[in-house]
């Protein structure tokens, strides 16, 4: 099976269009915005700053590729005002506080920001008088979580240990509250609002420096030279590069553009499953991709819970989108170390390198 949309197909859809994107500045939001932006969509971003000068939204000069509003979700009248004045054709919501162990710190602040912030812009979509595509997008981390072999499919459990999952999981309750109240589709001709949801499992790739996340936790390590300490080498996740689902956000608002009844439901992009690897897995490919390092298994004292396994049924994105990976879990982990070997090697023309990786990546 090959993908069914190609640049061109994207072009044709996105170019000219008018392109609300939240979480512009972070590390998944920089790499749509790129993207976007080689599609000829106008962007207007709505973010936090961004948190260091390396961050890929400034490595790719992302204040002169959108209209960049620096904003937290939780302020409504702000949010709603740059969304009205706007006025988008298609919403893509990425922002969110996206970190396990940080929700353990800051538990309000992740569900308000997550939950709250996902209403926020329901809320705003909600005083649009046009059409609009809005995607949102969550994470694999929704399901309830029984740590078995089977992977989970859209219609599974919601649920949550953490604060972070649950926060996610809250915000699909909210979504659906406001897709059956004010965006139902037997009404669609009354409010002209797809509403498409997005679970995406474990990404990778290069400008993230995230704390507490592997690869970036990898590269300092690597860059530094010394050995990489890991908490959970036993925990599996569904690892894919970031270009992965961006590009399945991008296919899905075109077929929800095109028949918004039909696909206003939620969707999991993940890899194959033999990609679907544990943390010592990943770690070993990183070291032999790059070339050195030796790694370390932490003691696991007063830990706070992570979960030991979890993958994700993607038959659903396959019959219905065309959409299946691109790479396998070696190729993930290579082309985003070599992002990391172009930074390290020259980082003034990582912007060009970013570019060339994306284009690369949609043509193969």
């Amino acid at each position: 099976m090959e993908n069914m949309v190609n640049f061109q197909e994207l072009v044709n859809l996105y170019c000219g269009k008018k392109i609300f994107l939240t979480g512009h500045t972070g590390f998944k939001g920089s790499w749509l915005l790129k993207i976007l932006s080689l599609l000829g969509a106008e962007i207007k971003g709505y973010a936090l700053e961004p948190q260091t000068s390396n961050d890929l939204f400034n490595l790719i000069g992302g204040n002169d590729l959108c209209d960049s509003i620096i904003g937290d979700l939780r302020n409504k009248k702000k949010l709603e005002k740059e969304i009205l004045d706007f006025q988008p054709d298609f919403i893509f919501h990425l922002a969110a506080q996206p970190l396990v162990r940080l929700s353990y710190e800051i538990p309000v602040e992740t569900f308000e920001v997550n939950a709250i912030g996902t209403a926020n812009v329901l809320d705003s979509a909600r005083l649009l008088n046009k059409k609009c595509s809005i995607i949102l997008i969550t994470t694999d981390k929704v399901y309830h979580n029984y740590e078995w072999i089977y992977p989970y499919r859209e219609s599974d459990r919601l649920g949550g240990y953490d604060p972070y999952s649950a926060s996610k999981a809250c915000s699909e309750l909210i979504i659906e509250s406001y897709r059956n109240s004010f965006f139902n589709i037997l009404k669609y001709e009354d409010h002209l609002k797809g509403i498409a949801v997005a679970r995406a499992g474990n990404v990778i790739g290069g400008g993230d420096w995230a704390k507490d996340r592997l690869i970036p936790d990898i590269v300092r390590s690597l860059i530094n030279q010394k050995p990489i300490s890991i908490r959970n080498p036993n925990s599996v996740r569904p690892w894919q590069h970031v270009l992965e689902p961006l590009l399945g956000y991008l296919t899905l608002g075109v077929y929800l553009e095109k028949q918004p009844i039909e696909y206003s439901s939620a969707y999991n992009f993940g890899p194959q499953a033999e990609d679907a690897l544990s943390v010592e897995n990943m770690l070993e490919l990183a070291i032999n991709s790059w070339g050195s390092g030796e790694f370390m298994v932490e003691k696991q004292i007063n830990q706070p819970h992570e979960a030991g396994l979890l993958k994700l049924d993607i038959s659903k994105v396959k019959s219905e989108l065309n959409w299946i990976p691109k790479f396998n879990a070696i190729k993930t982990i290579n082309y985003t170390l070599d992002w990391y070997k172009a930074f390290i090697a020259n980082s003034s023309s990582i912007n060009e390198f970013t570019e060339e990786q994306i284009m690369n990546f949609i043509n193969c």
